[in-house]
């Protein structure tokens, strides 16, 4: 193998390695709504996010990596993150008063802080979560 070769290999192996390292990294705990962890989390005066999202909805999924990178920071590393599914959970979303999926809601203890509704902008989600802090 020539040196550029071996070069180029092992610049390859190292961009993996730290991709795949940055991707755990970003790995964050949604838990799935139940008004018993919610009110626990309220109770212990936690910051939360409710992600009111559906499966087949895109501007849900592109919300998804953006509060994945941005919970992964550590000023938000006390974030609960509930997710509420928008078609299987009808009850829960109507007494959040959410319209449609890609709603993101946020609370400080029992207050709530802020909502968005179909934001993908990183900086403004952002501003979002913050209020929770």
């Amino acid at each position: 193998m020539t040196f550029s070769r071996r070069l180029f290999a092992t610049a390859a192996l190292a961009a993996t390695v730290a991709v795949g390292g940055l991707g755990t990294a970003w790995a964050v705990e949604t838990t799935p709504y139940s008004d018993a962890a919610f009110k626990a989390a309220q109770t212990a005066g936690q910051p939360i996010l409710i992600k009111i999202d559906a499966n087949w909805c895109p501007t849900c999924k592109a919300q998804k990596p953006i509060i994945d990178k941005l919970a992964a920071e550590p000023k938000f590393k006390n974030l609960k993150i509930f997710r509420v599914d928008f078609d299987d959970m009808k009850p829960v979303v109507k007494a959040f008063g959410a319209q449609m999926q890609s709603t993101l809601i946020t609370f400080k203890g029992t207050t709530e802080t802020g909502r968005s509704v179909g934001d993908t902008k990183e900086a403004s989600i952002a501003a979002l979560l913050d209020k929770s802090l």
